[in-house]
């Protein structure tokens, strides 16, 4: 190698890197599988999907504002700016409770769906944070959203995993199969428990106590079925 292209060398690895950095991230999200829903469930899902976006003020209780504080350090990396990092946070936590979820246990499925990449999309057309598929928009939705839309995107996701998980009498094991369409194999729901264990931890203050009781819109719904 030439003395000039020892010298260059340093601005091909410098380049490389950058083009890196620009490539969007693969997303491991499966395929979700498209199913036959009895009307009574799709009645129930679209009206969970009803836009009710989190209260203006939700991030700034003490209950949310203690978890959003304890996980905000570990997305620093994917959120240099704060306040994205904060509405991603308070956008998860409000959707979570509202469709009765683990906020630790979203996290664990937004990592391993899509690497917290907005605009991920799978080789199967999965897309945004939770690798939602676009059929559940003409399923359950108007087909008009966008899911690289965040609140949307979050409240699929949601409703989807509330919807297999009481399909599944609660088995949130075989719910996540379903959600990812693996049911049957062990690889997915031990990835997400993984990340929760390795990534997710969360020990309210006593003062603190995070719920994960449905609120908004499915409060008042029957489970969905």
């Amino acid at each position: 190698m030439t003395t000039t292209m020892h010298r260059r060398l340093p601005y091909f690895q410098a380049a490389l890197a950058a083009l890196a950095l620009l490539v969007a991230a693969p997303a491991f999200g499966g395929a979700q599988v498209e199913e036959q829903l009895a009307p009574s469930v799709v009645t129930v899902m679209s009206r969970a999907l009803s836009d009710s976006p989190a209260p203006a003020q939700y991030a700034q209780g003490s209950v949310v504002r203690s978890w959003i504080d304890a996980m905000a350090p570990r997305l620093a990396t994917r959120f240099p700016d704060v306040r994205e990092r904060s509405d991603f946070l308070a956008t998860v936590h409000y959707e979570a409770m509202r469709a009765g979820l683990d906020p630790q246990l979203m996290l664990g499925v937004i990592q391993h769906e899509s690497g917290f990449h907005k605009y991920a999309v799978s080789p199967v057309g999965a897309r945004g944070f939770m690798q939602v598929m676009p059929f559940w928009m003409r399923l359950i939705g108007n087909g008009e959203q966008s899911l690289f839309h965040l609140r949307t995107n979050l409240r699929y996701g949601a409703v989807i995993l509330r919807h297999y998980l009481d399909m599944e009498n609660g088995d949130v094991f075989r719910a996540l199969g379903r959600y990812n369409g693996s049911l049957g194999r062990p690889d997915y729901p031990q990835a997400v428990f993984a990340n929760m264990a390795r990534n997710w931890q969360y020990t309210p203050a006593p003062t603190a106590h995070v719920s994960t009781a449905p609120l908004g819109a499915l409060a008042a719904q029957s489970t969905l079925r």
